[in-house]
């Protein structure tokens, strides 16, 4: 196991340069990014244009660029924003607590409703219970991330507010006015975190309930049965371990997926995590910015993909690695 990690981490190194470079040349793609910086100013001349241009290295060719940019990176410099002038490290770090506050309250959001909704279902089979489940599934799959953010705003923001219910936020970490607390953070979590999570817990609910009904189908499963097991210790021992082994390779590779989530999520409920740090990079071509949370979102895809396949070994004994 321990030389298929290690073989599995050096194999990532070059596809991560691969990705890397196909980002960085997709980034200039969007635009000359001192054009965007200065279009507004008239005063600006072409004298300003280049000495600009010459301080970010943007003068040379797009390949002494990259491996300028590549080498300082690999360092520990991750260059400055072109907007705000700021370190980006600093400025990226300060997003991510936010993002992954988000996206681990959502994840655990989701498999609070994903694993009980899903087990009971495929265990009532055809009844009411699993009808209503998988009719919510589909319409919760179905509906875009900014569709339920905004429909959850309306209902739980402004209709609660007009029938003088408890209101929950609509936007923000914090309320404008007044001390920022654990408790008001907690609220204005709320509504984003369930928006990930009902679109997630959706696709998981019904991955569950298949796994579990093809597994309560097994030989082993009804010979354990046959002689006397408990249903509950047939289910803890035999039926819910073998049917995780999909589900957790589902969930470990849809980190990409809720990354991309937590991106509209953000924007729609203005909650300053990489997502809205990202479109705001986008839309300036802030080239810093932007190549910084592409390379970490593609190495976390890269890192979760080897753990999914570390886990699989570990749940199934039949696996191994050589």
């Amino acid at each position: 196991m321990g030389t298929y990690i290690l073989r599995r981490f050096l194999q990532a190194i070059p596809l991560l340069f691969i990705i890397s470079l196909a980002l960085y040349y997709s980034v200039f793609s969007l635009g000359d990014p001192i054009g965007r910086l200065v279009a507004n100013n008239p005063r600006t001349t072409q004298a300003d244009i280049d000495r600009v241009k010459a301080l970010y290295g943007l003068d040379k060719p797009k390949h002494q660029q990259y491996l300028h940019w590549a080498g300082n990176f690999v360092r520990g410099n991750w260059g400055q924003s072109l907007v705000t002038r700021q370190d980006v490290r600093p400025v990226i770090w300060s997003r991510l607590k936010n993002t992954l506050l988000l996206m681990v309250s959502s994840f655990v959001l989701t498999l609070l409703i994903a694993i009980p909704t899903g087990l009971i279902s495929a265990l009532k089979q055809y009844s009411t219970f699993d009808y209503v489940v998988t009719g919510l599934s589909f319409i919760f799959y179905s509906l875009p991330v900014f569709f339920l953010g905004f429909l959850l705003i309306y209902i739980f923001s402004l209709k609660f507010f007009q029938w003088g219910l408890p209101a929950l936020p609509a936007g923000g970490m914090y309320d404008l006015r007044g001390e920022s607390t654990p408790l008001q953070l907690l609220k204005h979590l709320i509504l984003p975190a369930f928006t990930i999570a009902l679109i997630s817990a959706a696709l998981y609910t019904r991955y569950l309930r298949s796994s579990v009904l093809e597994i309560m189908g097994q030989d082993y499963v009804r010979t354990a049965r046959a002689k006397g097991l408990r249903e509950s210790v047939l289910i803890r021992r035999h039926v819910m371990k073998n049917a995780a082994l999909p589900l957790v390779t589902l969930i470990l590779l849809q980190v990409a997926a809720l990354f991309s989530g937590a991106v509209v999520t953000e924007s729609i409920f203005a909650w300053p995590g990489m997502g809205s740090l990202f479109i705001d990079a986008a839309r300036n071509v802030d080239y810093p910015i932007l190549m910084a949370i592409l390379v970490i979102a593609s190495a976390l895809v890269i890192l979760f993909n080897l753990i999914a396949d570390v886990v699989y070994a570990f749940l199934d004994p039949r696996i191994k690695y050589s």
